[in-house]
């Protein structure tokens, strides 16, 4: 019984140890995974401002028709398009700033 206890003893101590030193890189791979997050900020950025130039061009479009067949609601509408392309340019432009 006393053997036995000792060879517990000794596996727990060495499991321990090994995590341990597993625990040793794990500031490399916090750098690692930093970076790598980061590195895709610019190219996401410039998709949402895409994105946001879509939108802009749709929303044109859609204004123009309401406008030209004499829509009451035109500037609801217009208002409604260019709020969201606004919020695509803050929200990317925030996001940006604040990760890097």
């Amino acid at each position: 019984m006393e053997n036995q206890r000792k060879k517990l003893v000794l596996v727990v101590t060495l499991l321990s140890t090994l995590g341990a030193f597993a625990q040793g890189n794990g500031t490399a791979g916090i750098t690692e995974a930093t970076q790598m997050v980061t590195s895709y900020f610019d190219p996401a950025t410039k998709l949402i401002y895409a994105i946001g130039a879509v939108v802009g061009l749709i929303g044109g479009v859609k204004v123009y028709n309401k406008f030209s067949s004499g829509d009451p609601d035109t500037s609801k509408t217009a208002a409604s398009w260019f709020g969201a392309c606004i919020f695509l340019i803050v929200a990317a432009t925030v996001l940006r700033s604040f990760f890097l």
